[in-house]
């Protein structure tokens, strides 16, 4: 991308030209090493007089081993643990570490095994290389400098060793100073612009975008381009979180207190390569529709984690720009009906209570965790007494409970602790299950022949089967929805961000055979679950048909002359509002309710 190996090269070369010490170079394959590094380490001591000097030739000079200054320079391979394992070394340089197994033959981690060759030398250095491949990255403001730094991610989420390995360290950035207005910014891939054609920002083809892309300055706007790259890598410096630049390049702030140094450089810093190239390499991947190219373009080109699926997947940026006005554990007035969706696991219980409105407007009301075993019966009695409360006065419409997992073993439990909680709310709660393939239809009934004892029964629960892609997608689409619009999908003002994170957690893949397939960004994706459940309640019960003005309930005043508009809690619209609504007595106060989160609340109404 920026010459890593040749940074690597030129570490070796001073380091036996003023100090030599046993070096070991790992290379991610024994064809790279003998095929192109080591041409480029003959090249490098052929060019260096003094180096040409102490270099050993004949029959000492072998392909994998060579001495200089009476020093040997090993060149070993990530496959071989034998390899790995051979020579002392004061120095040992790692390239391409991403590249490499995650277990040398059952011997451990590479990078590991070369470390320990280092246990001689009371100065061992070890550096190690590599372009990023996968995983989820996005990005943090420092509130006092205004950079924008790569935020740390759950190990987990992180399929690339190296960037693994820079979040340990010190995070250092690569930063420029913008022409025009002085300040510094990080520069990376989101700052690439190119001029769109008339067809729109998806019509320009990559031979437009190579003529007129630059970067876009961050903080003031202004136009960088190729012409300017010289003069922004001569005054860039490096800067970690929690430290600031100024005009002058100085840096203010501590270092981070980590025994690792670790440094981060966009691919837009290359001087080999110009802005117009890399967009127009990144488009021509786009326009092909191959994830492989695109991840290419990404990893290689700009240096950055790639996010399978992540053109297809809002950010979770994206998701907290849906956030109104209304807190959460409010009711919204256009709220008709209640529903609750619930995706189950080992240890915990994950919620969402969603208001429906008009053409399918929906809020979110409420979400939260209930923890506790999901064997053990305590976590279903504390999720019953959340289902039975009522919200601001209003009970639940309908209850969704994912039954994908089963607590406990089947030869432990033979009864499905799901099913038979279902059996207990007949009229109001039914489990789901997510199908993996496309389905003739959204959403399919089928009857669950099993009794509270486990016997055969054909007049059982009814299982809905649901197509993930279809409401997962739907989800998406809903968040991308006009706010102002009906159908629009609003959170409360105080929606948290790890739940906004966790409705992007998936991302959707469109394989080369047609195939469809959901792959996970994130390992926490419960609400995003609990939301496509939601567009199943949906349309289920007709959601997108509620007409704009539907008959309601009587609103009934508040004492500071607002009204609280009810919802509609009958399956038939016309019926209930044919009905004759009686108020309760009138009384100086309200009612105490305790919200499900802890909150005291005061309704009025019914």
């Amino acid at each position: 991308m920026m010459g890593k190996t040749d940074c690597l090269l030129d570490c070796i070369g001073e380091r036996l030209d003023t100090r030599p010490a046993p070096i070991m170079y790992v290379g991610p394959s024994r064809d790279f090493n003998t095929d192109q590094f080591e041409p480029r380490l003959m090249a490098l001591f052929d060019q260096a007089p003094g180096l040409a000097a102490k270099l050993a030739r004949g029959q000492r000079n072998k392909k994998t081993k060579k001495l200089v200054a009476g020093v040997p320079i090993r060149l070993a391979h990530a496959g071989s643990s034998t390899q790995l394992k051979s020579d002392p070394a004061a120095i040992a340089l790692v390239d391409e570490y991403d590249e490499m197994l995650k277990n040398v033959k059952g011997a451990g981690d590479p990078l590991g095994l070369v470390t320990a060759r280092g246990d001689s030398f009371a100065d061992f250095m070890a550096g190690v290389a590599s372009t990023p491949s996968l995983g989820v990255g996005d990005v943090e403001k420092d509130p006092d400098s205004g950079f924008e730094f790569w935020k740390q991610a759950p190990p987990e989420d992180l399929q690339s060793p190296i960037w693994r390995l820079f979040q340990e360290g010190t995070r250092h950035h690569w930063a420029w100073r913008c022409v025009h207005c002085v300040d510094y910014f990080i520069p990376r891939f989101a700052h690439l612009k190119w001029q769109s054609s008339e067809g729109g920002e998806h019509k320009t083809t990559p031979a437009e975008a190579k003529r007129t892309a630059f970067v876009e300055c961050p903080r003031c706007g202004g136009v960088l381009t190729d012409d300017d790259k010289a003069e922004l890598n001569a005054h860039g410096v490096f800067v970690a979180p929690g430290q600031s630049a100024t005009p002058d390049g100085e840096i203010v702030g501590n270092e981070p207190d980590s025994s690792t140094l670790s440094f981060w450089v966009s691919g837009l810093a290359s001087p080999f390569v110009t802005f117009g190239q890399r967009a127009e390499n990144y488009l021509a991947a786009v326009r092909e529709g191959s994830q492989d190219k695109i991840q290419t373009a990404i990893n290689a080109g700009f240096g950055e984690l790639f996010s399978i699926g992540g053109g297809d997947a809002p950010q979770w940026a994206e998701v907290a720009q849906c956030r109104g006005e209304y807190a959460k554990g409010e009711l919204p007035r256009g709220v008709r009906f209640l529903v609750m969706t619930v995706d189950i696991q080992k240890s915990r219980v994950f919620y969402v209570i969603r208001g429906w409105g008009a053409r399918a407007t929906s809020w979110l009301i409420d979400y939260g965790t209930l923890f506790g075993d999901t064997v053990e019966e305590g976590i279903w009695t504390d999720l019953a007494d959340l289902i039975a409360s009522p919200i601001c006065g209003y009970p639940l419409r309908l209850v969704l409970i994912d039954s994908g997992f089963r607590p406990g073993k089947v030869e432990e439990l033979p009864l499905n602790k799901i099913y038979d909680f279902c059996r207990r709310f007949p009229r109001l709660v039914r489990p789901t299950k997510g199908s993996s393939s496309p389905m003739r239809i959204p959403l399919i009934k089928s009857a669950i022949e099993v009794t509270t004892k486990g016997a055969a029964l054909k007049t059982g629960l009814t299982l809905l089967r649901l197509d993930s892609d279809y409401f997962k997608s739907r989800v998406f689409e809903r968040i991308r929805w006009p706010s102002d619009q009906p159908g629009a999908w609003h959170l409360p003002h105080d929606a948290s961000e790890d739940f906004c994170r966790q409705i992007v957690s998936e991302a959707r893949v469109r394989l080369a055979s047609g195939r469809v397939k959901w792959v996970r960004r994130s390992k926490e994706n419960h609400y995003l679950d609990c939301e496509a459940m939601q567009c199943a309640a949906a349309h289920l019960i007709n959601a997108g048909r509620i007409p704009t003005e539907a008959p309601v309930r009587k609103a009934l005043p508040r004492p500071d002359n607002q009204t609280v508009t009810p919802m509609i809690d009958d399956d038939h619209y016309q019926e209930q509002a044919e009905r004759t609504y009686q108020p309760p007595p009138t009384t100086n106060s309200a009612p105490s309710f305790i919200f499900p989160n802890g909150k005291p609340h005061q309704y009025w109404g019914r």
